[in-house]
């Protein structure tokens, strides 16, 4: 949470956008929440949203909608002072990185290996050679890794 608390703004796609809000909007309203998620709940809640979609109209919740060319939008919120971006997103993260938009990489590996779904930056047209910075071990057992694209 802490790199998610340092970001100036987060920048979604639109089905990572839509699953966040309906997970953790409003999070003071709702009594059936452990304890323990109520500081992220309340610091996504908080945080400003950036949506990149071509089907949705408008969006709240703290969020504006990105429109027009991705590289020129990601490039003045880049160009704005601050500590950065945080970036979710399967399609958006692959889209970002294909077009070297991405500063580091910070992946988190969580303990459990489930088989089946989609897969983080399917389809480049080229690999990504990364250069491991950092890593954390959180209390669950996940580890946090943060890799910078080598130049």
């Amino acid at each position: 949470m802490n790199n998610l608390a340092g970001a100036d703004a987060l920048v979604f796609g639109r089905v990572t956008y839509q699953m966040m809000e309906e997970a953790w909007r409003d999070p003071d309203s709702r009594d059936d929440w452990p304890d323990w998620t109520l500081p992220f709940a309340r610091t996504i809640d908080a945080a400003q949203k950036y949506v990149v979609s071509t089907t949705l109209e408008h969006v709240d919740w703290n969020a504006e909608l990105l429109q027009g060319d991705l590289t020129e939008a990601i490039d003045a919120l880049k160009a704005e002072p601050g500590e950065g971006l945080f970036v979710s997103g399967l399609t958006l993260a692959g889209t970002l990185a294909e077009s070297g938009l991405i500063d580091e990489y910070q992946l988190v590996v969580h303990p459990r290996i489930a088989g089946y779904g989609p897969r983080l930056f399917e389809g480049l047209s080229t690999p990504l050679d990364l250069e491991l910075v950092d890593r954390a071990e959180l209390a669950s057992g996940a580890s946090v890794l943060t890799f910078v694209p080598r130049r």
